[in-house]
């Protein structure tokens, strides 16, 4: 899916084949090597003035050189391993040896009449409650099964992470216990490249989809170049960066995410400019709530979650989500997008776009809804009552 980064696909000798070297140092480049080098990897959306691009990577690309060999990541803490945190859910062994952690909720799995696997967000777990009424669960005879993706929570990191293989766990899952041959899905925020990959690669499995604001990548290849480059001047300047990392030099993605000098991910911080004013009224209502559990999503190390989820989103993808074709041309099922028209960090311009791009897609925009709207106000219910058995929401 993503390419092999500049720091990581190639050693310092290749990379500068005749070129000079200092006899005093193990890789000395000039200036105009370095300046070859990392404007052939540009390919940012924003491609216009390449020199103040090239002012703000070059230091980074000389750090990464620098500090590569002592700030690489440190060994993941396996869940149930010597010193590593405790195994406190149940499990599934994947064919490729890891181990996935699951959750169950809702109705009984025999008696369900809807089977729905949950793609939890970015930075978060299978622990994290979908907020649907008890009442519609068993109205509806609703199972849910939620899972923490690869890294996250008490499921073993795949170093091989990718959008497909994201979909094939998902599979394997819903294969080892016994969800019958199709079920639902439903992905929220990062969650939703997860969809995204079920839809590409397993579309024969799905009863149906819910993305509900779903990450989108900047560099889809579909999108117009004046498009895209608004939409990514619409995040806040380190988010940019990050983004930017993690596309074009995902190997220095570690480095960058850790240093103390400028700040990295605005949303890995959690920092308020990122939110709307609709989801910083949502977090104030959650502060008031009592807390029932930790939040484990980083417990066996940052860069197998939260970095991981970035390279993986924000990477270079095998398929166009816009290519994707209708999986349901009989309508037996059903697509829904689901975007908060005030959402910060997901842009509601290219949800359009896609919407648009995709007409068999059922497109929902919430006016005052934030990222965070499907949390409050009954929406998770009206989002399910839509997926399920095809209520539109009045409100949309």
């Amino acid at each position: 899916m993503m390419s092999d980064s500049l720091m990581g696909s190639i050693c310092c000798r290749k990379a500068t084949n005749g070129i000079k070297h200092n006899r005093h140092s193990k890789c000395a480049l000039p200036l105009e090597a370095i300046f070859t080098l990392v404007s052939s990897h540009l390919k940012a959306p924003d491609l216009e003035k390449m020199a103040p691009k090239l002012v703000f990577v070059l230091p980074i690309v000389l750090l990464g050189w620098a500090f590569q060999a002592i700030l690489q990541p440190p060994p993941t803490k396996l869940c149930g391993s010597p010193g590593g945190p405790p195994l406190t859910s149940p499990r599934i062994k994947l064919r490729d040896g890891r181990y996935l952690a699951y959750r169950e909720d809702g109705v009984q799995k025999d008696k369900a009449r809807y089977k729905i696997i949950t793609i939890h967000a970015f930075d978060s777990t299978k622990d994290i409650p979908l907020p649907v009424s008890k009442v519609l669960v068993e109205e509806l005879g609703i199972y849910l099964l939620a899972f923490d993706r690869a890294g996250y929570g008490e499921s073993d990191p795949n170093p091989k992470r990718d959008v497909k293989s994201e979909a094939l766990d998902i599979e394997e899952l819903a294969d080892q216990l016994e969800l019958g041959q199709r079920f639902y899905v439903l992905g929220t925020s990062m969650g939703g490249y997860s969809v995204w990959g079920c839809l590409q690669y397993i579309p024969h499995r799905l009863a149906g989809a819910a993305l509900v604001v779903p990450v989108i990548n900047y560099w889809w290849p579909s999108f117009p170049a004046e498009l895209s480059k608004q939409a990514f001047k619409k995040q806040v300047v380190p988010e940019q960066r990050t983004l930017w990392i993690a596309h074009n030099v995902p190997s220095l993605l570690y480095l960058w995410m850790t240093q103390k000098w400028l700040p990295s991910s605005a949303a890995a911080m959690h920092h308020p400019e990122i939110f709307s004013k609709h989801d910083l009224e949502v977090l104030q209502k959650m502060m008031t709530m009592p807390r029932t559990m930790e939040n484990k999503s980083r417990q066996q190390g940052t860069y197998e979650s939260i970095h991981r989820d970035l390279l993986v989103a924000f990477g270079r993808w095998e398929f166009d989500p816009m290519n994707i074709t209708d999986p349901f041309p009989q309508n037996e099922g059903s697509v829904h997008i689901w975007q908060g028209y005030e959402d910060r960090l997901v842009i509601v311009e290219l949800q359009r776009y896609i919407s648009k791009k995709l007409p068999w897609i059922k497109y929902h925009e919430v006016p005052e809804g934030g990222h965070m709207f499907m949390l409050v106000d009954g929406w998770t219910d009206r989002i399910l009552k839509a997926l399920l058995v095809g209520e539109e929401p009045s409100a949309v």
